[in-house]
């Protein structure tokens, strides 16, 4: 369960309204995502103090981040083989049209599923932009007008200079 209590997000009354608005967005565009390699998400809402909240898989094994910090650098067919279950995620999301924007290791789980070992799930969609918003869109926003979305040392170079519509490349990159 990932829980956003109210009194962390700061703002006024109006903005705390825009980000429950955002947060209810992210989660469904999270929600419609089916590839195997996608947190699935099982609930979301508001509880009646106004933390948002969302119920998610829950998952047996570690981030790529804490396994590359605790067991060092993985082999390169390793590296493939969790990277090839990555892009069938983005594969989908890019189809649907959103993009991540914040592809990092920290973000990508290779777990136990099943019997299987190493199998990936690519968590945190709450970044996710609709490209048709990236294009120019406004009916679509997903995210906060005049903010860096992501982690800066995982950026594209488009998205960090913000100087161009921002596509599924961007989280390939």
């Amino acid at each position: 369960i990932k829980l956003i209590r109210p009194e962390t997000l700061g703002g006024t009354g109006l903005e705390r309204q825009m980000l429950r608005s955002r947060f209810e967005r992210e989660a469904q565009a999270t929600a419609l995502l089916r590839s195997p390699h996608t947190i699935e998400l099982y609930d979301f809402g508001v509880t009646e103090d106004g933390s948002f909240y969302y119920v998610m898989e829950l998952l047996d094994g570690f981030d790529l981040q804490v396994l590359i910090d605790r067991f060092g650098p993985i082999p390169v067919e390793r590296a493939v083989f969790l990277l090839t279950q990555v892009c069938d995620s983005l594969a989908e999301a890019h189809a649907e049209g959103l993009i991540h924007r914040d592809i990092k290791p920290a973000n990508v789980y290779a777990c136990r599923y099943g019997l299987e070992v190493d199998f990936v799930k690519v968590l945190d969609f709450g970044l996710v932009k609709s490209q048709n918003e990236a294009m120019g869109g406004a009916s679509t926003q997903l995210t906060k007008n005049q903010t860096i979305g992501g982690t800066p040392s995982f950026m594209s170079p488009e998205q960090v200079v913000g100087d161009r519509a921002l596509d599924g490349r961007s989280d390939i990159y």
